[in-house]
């Protein structure tokens, strides 16, 4: 088994391949990551995004956070506990930093980031000796499975079904003529992302073994999805591009 060493970045969210993730990056543990990323190639800007089981994306006593009488904590680890892998899912993304930007305020240098998610991997370890987090990771391959692409024709109608339904839900005009990817992969993975879904249901879409059961669990939420939007007066879209900006 090959393994590979990057960076890791633990978010509330879950980050699919082919998908946009910006990033306002101002934690002192993330903005060393940054500095150090900012300084080798910009072919070779990748870190390893991943979900956060239990634990915050910002250390308790970082700027914003509502109770300041918490002890100090500090460290590449802080929030996540004494042993950080079990404070996160087992699979997420690797991620490539196309823009990396300096931003300067009065109180400090923070940096805003816009990556791409690439390849999935499995974490096999997390390292807090450093100034942040890194991770141990096993890409996984992408497989399309038996019966992927009669799958993505039905997921594509459903997504569809879907879409009017959170239109109407949400009292928007849904926009004609959007163009859904024929790759069944890339399919799976635009839906997932797009879907409004709590972050264990995306985290079970990433980790789904191949684009074919990917796409046969998506295709029983949007039924399921678009039965309850169907009763129910409002609910929240997403965007279908893009991530919530992360502020770390």
């Amino acid at each position: 088994m090959t393994s590979l060493r990057l960076p890791l970045f633990p978010l509330n969210s879950v980050l699919f391949p082919g998908l946009v993730l910006p990033l306002n990056v101002f934690e002192a543990r993330y903005r060393a990551m940054m500095r150090d990323l900012s300084a080798v190639s910009e072919d070779d800007r990748r870190f390893a995004v991943i979900a956060i089981r239990d634990g915050r994306e910002v250390a308790a006593t970082a700027q914003g956070m509502p109770d300041a009488t918490l002890p100090a904590a500090d460290g590449p680890a802080a929030g996540f506990g004494d042993d950080p892998i079990q404070a996160f899912h087992t699979v997420g993304c690797i991620a490539d930093a196309a823009t990396i930007r300096e931003k300067s305020s009065d109180d400090d240098t923070g940096y805003e980031i816009l990556a791409t998610g690439t390849t999935r991997f499995r974490l096999l370890s997390v390292d807090a000796s450093g100034p942040y987090l890194t991770g141990e990771l096993e890409e996984l391959e992408d497989r399309d499975g038996e019966g992927a692409g009669a799958l993505a024709s039905g997921v594509v109608r459903a997504f569809r079904t879907y879409q009017k339904r959170l239109a109407w839900a949400n009292e928007r005009t849904l926009s004609s003529g959007q163009d859904l990817p024929a790759d069944p992969s890339v399919l799976s993975y635009l839906v997932a992302a797009a879907a409004v879904l709590d972050v264990p249901a995306k985290q079970r879409l990433l980790e789904a073994p191949d684009t074919a059961s990917r796409l046969g669990q998506e295709l029983k939420l949007l039924r399921q999805e678009s039965a309850l939007l169907g009763k129910l007066p409002s609910l929240p879209a997403v965007d279908l591009t893009r991530q919530p900006t992360s502020p770390n």
